[in-house]
């Protein structure tokens, strides 16, 4: 049989600091309220007037994952990329990722789930190797949201919980089945929630044009959030799908050395290991740090825990993600 596992790990995050105060200085907050509702203390946002694009920091964040690996970009077989902050609408980011890589040829696939794309983009991975379809994949989790924000006291409720970062996985065959490997992915969604976590333009769904100043006059390309009923149903999906994820492979929590989650929110996450009861040093979180970057928290937080000395070859490592859609999933990783 054929598995896989993760053999290189990277994070790249841009190096500008943007703490709470700085965003006390340009709308209504204080750092108390951020902190006391997030947990967030400072988050990194890419320079906003130098051109830099999602692929830029994908890029760093992928030359560090391949060097961790011990491999040459030229093995690559596949990218997969997860991002809500594209370079562009179209193509794809993976696209744009590829020549700077020096990997025409080779597919690359863009997937759009958000907070949960780097789990449902493991799961991709992890089904293209099972089937022997490739060897060895790139999968990268990164955003730009600092560019798509309402930087104003009529945006802060979103404003403030958002970070720039990229991580990424370099995810390989293996034939043991009883070292590294990923053991299990779970994906879910529910799309009648989708508009309680969204954007609404541009898109096609509505009549006339793609975009318009009406609706930019709007602040309809703005990201707007239904803060309780998201707390709501992340707190109780993501100690689900945990749960869904033990049951599947005939382990317990207490099997589990250390938890991964997706970083949205410090409070959803303490929720979810009150939930679960899961002791505080077996969760490993980044979100003072670095805010939510989406689809690159948990490759930035599997790198950041290595570095921590907290994960550590042959752990069992339980990840688990929600977000809009609204979509979650987990995953069980044999380090």
């Amino acid at each position: 049989m054929i598995f896989s596992k993760i053999v290189g790990t990277g994070a790249y995050l841009p190096p500008q600091i943007v703490t709470n105060s700085d965003l006390q200085k340009i709308m209504e907050t204080t750092d108390e309220w951020i902190q006391q509702r997030t947990g967030i203390k400072e988050r990194r946002w890419v320079e906003q007037d130098k051109a830099v694009g999602t692929s830029d920091l994908a890029l760093e964040a992928a030359k560090i994952a391949l060097a961790d690996a011990k491999i040459e970009a030229s093995e690559i077989d596949m990218i997969i990329m997860a991002t809500l902050s594209p370079d562009h609408d179209f193509p794809g980011t993976g696209c744009f990722l590829q020549p700077k890589l020096g990997l025409a040829g080779i597919p690359a696939l863009d997937i759009r789930q958000q907070c949960t794309g780097f789990i449902y983009g493991l799961s991709i991975a992890d089904q293209f190797i099972r089937s022997g379809t490739y060897k060895k994949i790139l999968l990268v989790g990164a955003e730009i949201h600092s560019r798509g924000l309402n930087k104003t006291t009529a945006g802060r409720d979103i404003a403030v919980l958002f970070g720039d970062g990229a991580g990424a996985c370099v995810i390989a065959a293996t034939n043991d089945p009883t070292g590294s490997r990923v053991l299990s992915t779970h994906l879910h969604a529910d799309g009648r929630f989708a508009k309680e976590l969204w954007i609404q333009a541009p898109g096609s769904a509505y009549a006339g044009p793609w975009m318009s100043k009406e609706r930019v006059e709007k602040g309809e390309h703005f990201g707007a959030m239904n803060g309780k009923t998201v707390f709501v149903h992340a707190s109780r999906r993501m100690p689900e799908v945990v749960l869904e994820a033990l049951e599947a492979n005939h382990l317990k929590l207490s099997d589990v050395d250390l938890f991964v989650f997706h970083q949205a929110n410090l409070r959803i996450n303490e929720m979810v290991a009150k939930q679960l009861g899961i002791p505080e040093d077996k969760v490993f979180n980044t979100i003072e740090k670095f805010g939510n970057t989406t689809a690159a928290t948990i490759p930035i937080g599997f790198s950041e825990a290595i570095k921590a000395g907290k994960l550590k070859p042959g752990m069992l490592v339980a990840t688990a993600a929600f977000g809009s859609g609204f979509t979650w999933a987990s995953a069980l990783i044999r380090w």
